[in-house]
């Protein structure tokens, strides 16, 4: 199972700014994408707040619906 976590990286060390699921020694694989800026955030949230522009409650209560609505997703097992 993957996890999301942020880090710093202080003296040439990924340090995780909260504890990972991990057993000791164990391996990952890291993907880094790089850090966001508190203009990032801002401009990702002002994104956010228009997904519901012009809906009425009715609407925005059944979009919330469909997308807490696990049974929707597909979920396919991965070999590795």
């Amino acid at each position: 199972m993957g996890q999301l976590l942020e880090a710093i990286y202080e003296n040439g060390v990924l340090r995780p700014l909260e504890k990972p699921d991990l057993t000791e020694h164990q391996r990952v694989l890291l993907e880094l994408v790089g850090s966001r800026t508190d203009e990032d955030v801002e401009e990702y949230l002002g994104l956010c707040h228009k997904v519901y522009e012009g809906l009425s409650d009715e609407d925005v209560a059944e979009v919330e619906a469909i997308a807490l609505d696990r049974s929707r997703f597909r979920t396919r097992s991965i070999d590795v």
